[in-house]
C-alpha cells in the first residue's frame, strides 16, 4: 500500500477511535470532572467534527491508491467532488456518498468548514442545547464506521483500482 494512502488511512482510524472517546466522554460525568470540564458540559459537535475528519481522510486515501491528484487549496471541496465522481466510474456506492453528505452538512452546519452552496437548506440544525446533539453524534458515528470499513474493503480488492 502506498504511504500516502497508508497515513490518510490510519489518520482515518485516528479520527474515528477520537469521536467515539468524545462521544462516551460527554456521557460521563465522572470524566468530564477529572478532566476540569463541567459535568453538564457535551461535546457532540466535536464528536461530529472528527467523524467528518475521518470519511475526509479515508475518501482521500481512496482517491490517491487510485492516482488522482488533489490539490492543495481547497482540499476538502476536491476530495468530495473528486470522491463523487467515482460513483459514475462504478468504484464507489451511491450510499457512500450519501454518508459522507450528510457529515459533511452537519460539520458545516456546526463548524462552518465549508462555504454555504447558496439555495441549499441545511437538514440538520445545530441545537443550541448540547445534549439535544448526541442523536446526531451518535449517527455520525455510525456512519462512519460504515464509510470506513467500506473504504478499507474497496482497497483491499486490487489497492483500490478497478
Amino acid at each position: 500500500m502506498d504511504l500516502k494512502v497508508k497515513l490518510n488511512m490510519e489518520r482515518a482510524e485516528n479520527e474515528l477511535r477520537l469521536a467515539k472517546a468524545i462521544f462516551n466522554l460527554s456521557l460521563s460525568e465522572e470524566s468530564k470532572i477529572n478532566l476540569g470540564a463541567n459535568p453538564s458540559d457535551t461535546f457532540y459537535s466535536s464528536v461530529i467534527s472528527h467523524s467528518y475528519y475521518s470519511i475526509f481522510y479515508s475518501a482521500r486515501a481512496l482517491l490517491f491508491a487510485r492516482g488522482i491528484d488533489i490539490p492543495e487549496q481547497g482540499q476538502h471541496q476536491a476530495v468530495y467532488f473528486k470522491f463523487k465522481k467515482l460513483i459514475i466510474e462504478g468504484i464507489i456506492e451511491r450510499e457512500l456518498l450519501n454518508i459522507y453528505e450528510d457529515v459533511k452538512e452537519k460539520a458545516e452546519a456546526l463548524l462552518g468548514i465549508f462555504e454555504s452552496e447558496k439555495g441549499k437548506g441545511s437538514e440538520f440544525t445545530y441545537k443550541t442545547v448540547a445534549q439535544a446533539n448526541m442523536n446526531p453524534a451518535k449517527e455520525s458515528i455510525d456512519d462512519t464506521i460504515f464509510f470506513l470499513s467500506s473504504i478499507k474493503e474497496i482497497l483491499e480488492r486490487n489497492d483500490g483500482t478497478k
